[in-house]
């Protein structure tokens, strides 16, 4: 679905990205990580057309990019009157023409984007009287409104709590059930990006220095060299995977235990040690 050649980035004499070369396949999840200063934004902004680039970035489908490619910005530019609604509803613009004006299907299809990230009650609310962790929701919102059979997130839940990181992402690997929707994440959560990617990049230097599935990526070497992070990581049979930071006491667990149900829950060190 998406192919990128030799991509490189610059910012006037400095390079951020250099070279990059990936295949996504149609319904793949990417997940690029990286410390920061790595190229991963840089990289997602290529791809959606923000910033100039050298080499080659195919779609695998045709037609206007706005239609194909729906973005979520790390930082995106919210108008503090407008309602959460009207943010939303933008998301159909790619369908209306320059003096149209949005269908019954443009509204329902916000108002369904809004539900499914438990967002109708903040519909008629302004953005500017809402939380970040509420806005960032909505942006997430407006992007899935797009219908895009891409979607590219750049640290779509560095806003979020832990419930609604889940409730956001659980969403968008449900559309990719549902729609064959083709994901490229960038994410600074290492837990999140191993439980949810189908496969990993890690950027140095905004250079690929591995690639493969979490196990394979999130390892004590990498770690050490790119994160500057001393820890040791246990793989469990059953799929759990436990990283201690040594040194310290801090703990972290960056692939969840499964409930009965099959779902996903993200456990804090305290929390693990009791379930």
């Amino acid at each position: 679905m998406i192919r990128f050649g030799g991509v490189n980035v610059r910012y006037g004499r400095r390079t951020v990205v250099d070279g990059f070369s990936a295949h996504v396949a149609a319904g793949e999840w990417l997940g690029l990580i990286g410390p920061n200063g790595a190229g991963k934004s840089s990289l997602l902004k290529a791809a959606v057309g923000i910033v100039p680039h050298i080499g080659t970035i195919e779609l695998g489908a045709t037609g206007p990019r706005a239609r194909l490619v729906a973005y979520v910005p790390q930082e995106p530019m919210l108008p503090g009157d407008m309602s959460g609604f009207e943010y939303v509803l933008l998301g159909r613009a790619p369908y209306i023409g320059y003096f149209g004006t949005e269908s019954d299907e443009d509204r329902a299809i916000a108002r369904r984007a809004l539900a499914r990230l438990d967002l109708a009650d903040f519909a008629a609310r302004p953005l500017g009287e809402l939380s970040g962790g509420e806005r960032q929701r909505l942006v997430i919102a407006r992007a899935l409104a797009t219908e895009a059979p891409v979607l590219i997130l750049d640290e779509p839940t560095s806003a979020l709590d832990i419930g609604h990181q889940q409730q956001a992402l659980d969403l968008v690997a449900g559309l990719r059930e549902e729609r064959g929707l083709t994901v490229v994440s960038a994410m600074h959560d290492l837990t999140l990006a191993g439980m949810y990617a189908d496969r990993l990049v890690l950027l140095h230097e905004g250079r690929t220095v591995a690639e493969g599935r979490a196990h394979e990526v999130l390892t004590e070497g990498h770690r050490a060299a790119y994160y500057g992070v001393r820890a040791s990581v246990t793989r469990a049979d059953d799929g759990t995977v436990v990283q201690e930071y040594a040194g310290g006491t801090s703990r972290e667990h960056w692939v969840a235990v499964t409930r009965e149900s099959g779902e996903w829950q993200v456990l804090n060190y305290e929390a693990f040690e009791r379930y």
